[in-house]
């Protein structure tokens, strides 16, 4: 057996890349945001923090909150026709 080359973000360079214009130091109101259950929020990722973030393939989806876990979300989204629970960073989610 082989193993597996890359990682996490493999192949997200563009995918996970800021605007040139957005670079420098991130927002700490959106670092810190809260969020009620049952809010609708969508799945942005911050890319210079790494903690708390969601796999790739979930990038620009939305969902619901479920619960908070600790300081993160836990975020109910549909993939194709199965739900799935996420648990994300508040850094990462917008608010609808």
């Amino acid at each position: 057996m082989t193993k597996r080359i890359g990682g996490f973000r493999r192949k997200t360079r563009h995918k996970l890349a800021k605007n040139i214009r957005d670079r420098g130091k991130i927002s700490m109101v959106d670092y810190f945001q809260n969020f009620n259950t049952g809010d609708r929020v969508c799945l942005a990722a911050e890319p210079s923090v790494h903690n708390g973030m969601y796999y790739p393939r979930f990038h620009g989806k939305m969902g619901v909150v479920v619960k908070k876990r600790g300081k993160c979300y836990e975020i109910k989204i549909k993939d194709v026709n199965m739900l799935k629970t996420v648990v994300v960073h508040p850094v990462h989610l917008k608010r609808l």
